[in-house]
């Protein structure tokens, strides 16, 4: 896990986080290219002008960066970002969506001398924290060289609030670091007040405000002409076993709903082995996509989008969309509904959302997901909202409605954060 290998920063030695590294290399969890980033060296120029560092731990908080550096940018045209990020797939997402003046580097690991080496490097004129856990290392040099931070999207799991609880000492110490944290809930806003945080604000969770999801234009429009008027639904973001769960559902749909088609993106596309193999033992038909964009046909049960970056694609081509990691056998906890929501899907769902817990609470309170508790629960719900679809389009249009009311979260955010950006632009100018 990418928390014990950060962990061990704070204490190993060097010559045990490196034979860590190697091992992670071996097993594919590690850019081998890039792996001097995790011990602080740059590989790419710092900017010479006002820089502010985002640190993002993986996809989900990622996402949510995009969604704010998209705005800081157009404070000051002068102005770059960093964005830190420590997982494989963050970095591929970031390599692909990150806009000019902003740039990627992996996260270093929380030794002290590549924390130095870091900060030394890039000199970050503001920091803005996007992660829960609390890197003792970083954060104290941070506070060190007197670096204006804020926490930002905070949450803290009641695991990890009951884990700081006994380390309160500590936590206090290290939330002190940040000039404001800025929580998603009043659930949140509690927690940090009582471990110590100061300055405490409630702006909800920035997942609200990102754009929608894009789809390829020439891409949809063929994927329509292919699929025709044949009922369709998105198994999104899928991890093990939830791809036999939707085989199993196709074939106990396929007798009712004949012309059905069930589309399947998985979460890691380099799964798709694994995926072809499972598959494989079903009587179905399934196509995968692939890098060569293959297309289904008319015989096609099951279509797997292994692909990065389509998910909207499926998501505005399909009225009804699960949501994975939901009913996955490795604990779950969910990933973002909004993005189908926005889209104008129906949205689905498993009992295992604890990572996104607050934003399925509030869809729930407003009828704007459904949660399905097992795949038997889910064959009923898919056969009523496909049998009915006047019922399907009220869900839809709940989700969407739902999504629709919760794009002013950025703003909020941008309150506390702007006079951040106007600190540093000024000081630059006077030491111009």
């Amino acid at each position: 896990m990418m928390l014990d290998l950060y962990a061990w920063g704070t204490f190993a030695g060097k010559p045990f986080i490196h034979a860590l590294l190697q091992r992670r290399v071996k097993q594919g969890k590690e850019d081998p290219e890039r792996l001097p980033e995790r011990m602080g060296t740059p590989s790419v120029p710092r900017p010479q002008t006002p820089l502010i560092w985002i640190h993002a731990a993986s996809v989900g908080e990622a996402q949510s960066a995009l969604i704010l550096l998209e705005t800081l940018l157009k404070t000051d045209p002068k102005l770059h970002i960093l964005v830190t990020t420590g997982t494989r797939t963050s970095a591929e997402l970031m390599g692909k969506k990150l806009p000019d003046r902003a740039f990627h580097q992996y996260y270093p690991i929380d030794h002290p001398q590549w924390v130095r080496s870091f900060l030394n490097y890039w000199k970050p004129d503001g920091v803005l924290w996007m992660e829960s856990e609390l890197w003792p290392n970083m954060l104290r040099e941070i506070k060190k060289r007197k670096i204006s931070a804020m926490l930002v999207n905070a949450r803290l799991s009641p695991r990890s609030f009951k884990r700081w609880t006994m380390l309160q000492g500590t936590a206090k110490q290290l939330l002190s670091v940040f000039d404001a944290i800025l929580c998603q809930t009043e659930a949140d806003a509690k927690s940090y007040i009582h471990l110590g945080g100061r300055n405490i604000q409630i702006t909800d969770n920035l997942k609200y405000s990102a754009a929608p999801l894009s789809a390829d234009t020439k891409a949809l429009k063929a994927l329509k002409k292919v699929i025709g008027k044949r009922p369709c639904w998105v198994y999104a973001s899928s991890h093990e076993p939830e791809e036999s769960i939707a085989a199993d559902i196709h074939g106990r749909l396929k007798d009712k709903h004949p012309d059905l088609l069930t589309i399947i993106v998985p979460r890691h596309p380099d799964r798709r082995v694994d995926i072809r193999k499972t598959l494989s033992e079903t009587d179905l038909k399934i196509v995968f996509r692939g890098e060569d964009k293959n297309m289904p046909d008319a015989d096609t049960d099951i279509y797997v989008a292994d692909t990065l970056g389509e998910l909207g694609l499926f998501y505005t081509l399909c009225d009804i969309a699960l949501i994975g990691r939901s009913l996955s056998s490795d604990g779950g906890g969910g990933h973002n509904p909004i993005e189908a929501a926005q889209l104008g899907s129906a949205v689905l769902h498993g009992p295992l959302i604890q990572n996104l817990q607050d934003i399925y609470d509030d869809m729930a309170d407003a009828d704007a997901a459904i949660e399905v508790k097992d795949a038997d629960a889910l064959y009923g719900t898919l056969d009523k909202l496909l049998s009915d679809p006047k019922a399907l389009k009220q869900h839809q249009k709940l989700a969407e409605d739902f999504a629709t009311t919760k794009t002013s979260v950025l703003d909020r955010v941008m309150e506390h954060v702007y006079p951040m950006i106007e600190a540093v632009s000024k000081k630059r100018e006077k030491t111009a």
